[in-house]
């Protein structure tokens, strides 16, 4: 997957570009995005066109619990937070949800991982728990409790370093219910 300033960077002229859609050996997968026909494609392929397209997003919320498995909530959208002043990207290529985030918390937290040969963005696991505290209302609270729930049962995270995510990014009053019920009940 490649974006077409990426393709002439490597000396791809825009004609070989047209020529190879003409012929089928490349789909357009959004406006300036292409990628070989025969590409395989992952599970998790909307989230790489996502980073291609918005290269200063993070992946976040319920797209990450999907990520990291700990949701079976499979979103419509891919979730992606953004800066308070950046550009929205255009409705092309896969949907997506926008969050707006301040840069000090944008830039905190984050993971990187290769997704079809794509660096993705990504928010750390106890830093998505917290944010899906933060945004219960948009998330869902069940879907908030229970990605906690199978984050300390697959021991994807201690319930101290999600403690400390949630001091750290103001959200523990919000969280500190739920994370003392679940570790008392395990």
């Amino acid at each position: 997957m490649m974006r077409v300033r990426e393709l002439e960077a490597e000396g791809v002229a825009a004609a070989t570009i047209a020529r190879l859609l003409s012929d089928g050996a490349v789909m357009r997968l959004s406006r300036g995005l292409y990628q070989l026909a025969n590409a395989d494609i992952d599970a998790n392929h909307d989230m790489a066109e996502a980073a291609k397209r918005v290269p200063k997003g993070v992946i976040c919320l319920t797209s990450a619990l999907a990520y990291h498995e700990l949701t079976d909530q499979m979103p419509r959208k891919v979730w992606m937070a953004i800066g308070l002043k950046d550009w929205p990207p255009a409705e092309h290529g896969p949907r997506l949800r926008i969050v707006r985030m301040a840069d000090t918390l944008l830039r905190s937290d984050i993971e990187k991982h290769m997704i079809e040969n794509v660096s993705v963005s990504m928010f750390t696991i106890p830093r998505t728990l917290v944010d899906c505290f933060r945004h219960r209302k948009s998330v869902g609270i069940n879907v908030a409790v229970g990605a906690l729930r199978e984050t300390l049962r697959q021991r994807k995270a201690t319930p101290a370093v999600i403690a400390e995510c949630a001091r750290k990014r103001g959200a523990w009053s919000v969280m500190a219910p739920y994370l003392e019920t679940l570790t008392l009940d395990d």
